[in-house]
């Protein structure tokens, strides 16, 4: 099979869990012919510093979902590290090492907090960082566990979703759908909302389950598979989706962008993009950065293209996020982009430790928190 340029860091095929799956490990196969894009100087950029960093380890070949809760960021690493950061000051409230290497993480509710090991392993720890109980997934875990009050929720990669009880880990209830012969290996995680868990299926689906019992409310096609081929016919949801008022929204590979209704999953609206991360979400507006570099922005309530950016091409840019006038982006240099959110217009870059963006920004209180590949917890404020 031959992988196209276009096709933005897909660069083997492996077996696992019974199918065959696309992993994001050259994203510059093709740079002479798809050169990442220089960065120019930003003439009077918005004023912007880095509150604090921390080390918390390296992720290796997996994504690490930095989770703020409680006044807290919880981060892991590839090592078995688990660490609870004060928000404000990235102070190190405990440091844990888990019984095995990680996968996957950080779900957490602020109270219970869930990692996804080797082989299908499941940590769950107190807020306190002692351990709960633990157990074995069907599969191995990429996505961070989804939490309820009474619920940890995890995805294997087989598209089992298991929960089980916050307090004793007894299985609750799973649901298990079929996958396609091809999808894309990557963590795309869940969230809990209304009292569903809103799970990314593989070939462009989302499925709503209702926690009391896991029977689905609803499952809507966000962008239905085309092509000749099994690789064009790939269109897995990229990211976790987004739950905001009375919209879901979320995005795909070689697919679309769109939002629906959370209660029932009537389409609202969805436009054309291909993406392997995840969207944000605010008032008035969706964005997401497309496989070509592009950050583009849509209204949140009818779709209209509000705005695009196209001066970070074949940058690998990680989940936007949205943060009082700029939505930021973060990239494969390890450098976090602030737009202006009403326009695009490039407002201001920082610096982190030169190692790729991979998993989603998060907000806590008046800062944005990203995680690099190499394992640095950055908290970055614009005035």
């Amino acid at each position: 099979m031959r992988i196209t340029g276009k096709v933005v860091g897909v660069s083997l095929l492996a077996l696992t869990a019974g199918c065959s799956s696309l992993s994001w490990l050259n994203p510059f196969k093709d740079k002479d012919k798809n050169p990442p894009a220089k960065l120019v100087e930003i003439k009077s950029p918005v004023p912007s510093k880095v509150l604090w960093k921390h080390s918390v380890g390296k992720a290796g070949l997996y994504q690490f979902t930095p989770a703020v809760a409680d006044g807290s960021v919880f981060v892991a690493a590839n090592d078995g590290t688990i660490e609870r950061l004060e928000a404000a000051t990235g102070r190190s409230q405990w440091r844990i090492k888990a019984p095995g290497e990680l996968t996957a993480g950080v779900g957490t509710n602020g109270k219970v907090v869930a990692v996804g090991g080797l082989k299908g392993a499941v940590y769950v720890y107190d807020g306190s960082g002692k351990l709960l109980w633990e157990t074995q997934a069907s599969s191995e875990v990429l996505a961070s566990p989804a939490i309820s009050d009474e619920l940890v929720i995890v995805r294997s990669l087989d598209n089992k979703i298991t929960a089980y009880d916050i307090k004793t880990g007894e299985r609750k209830w799973f649901l298990q759908r079929t996958t396609p012969a091809l999808t894309l290996r990557s963590a795309s995680g869940m969230v809990v909302a209304n009292g569903n868990v809103y799970v990314p299926q593989p070939a462009g689906r989302l499925i709503a389950l209702a926690l009391a019992n896991g029977v689905p409310r609803f499952e809507v096609s966000v962008a239905d598979p085309k092509g000749a081929t099994e690789l064009e016919r790939v269109s897995d949801i990229g990211g976790a989706p987004v739950v905001f008022d009375k919209d879901v929204c979320t995005a795909t590979w070689q697919g679309k962008v769109g939002c629906f209704d959370s209660a029932t999953g009537v389409g609202r609206w969805a436009k054309e993009t291909s993406t392997d991360v995840g969207v944000a979400v605010d008032q008035r507006f969706v964005f997401v950065a497309d496989d070509k570099g592009n950050v583009n922005s849509y209204s949140r309530d009818a779709g209209a293209s509000a705005w695009k950016n196209d001066s970070l091409g074949n940058r690998v840019l990680s989940t936007p996020v949205s943060y009082g006038r700029v939505v930021a982006v973060g990239d494969y240099q390890g450098y976090v982009h602030l737009l202006s959110r009403e326009d695009g217009s490039m407002l201001g870059r920082v610096e982190t430790d030169g190692s790729a963006i991979k998993s989603a920004p998060q907000v806590a209180g008046n800062s944005m928190i990203f995680q690099t590949q190499a394992g640095t917890v950055a908290a970055i404020t614009v005035d």
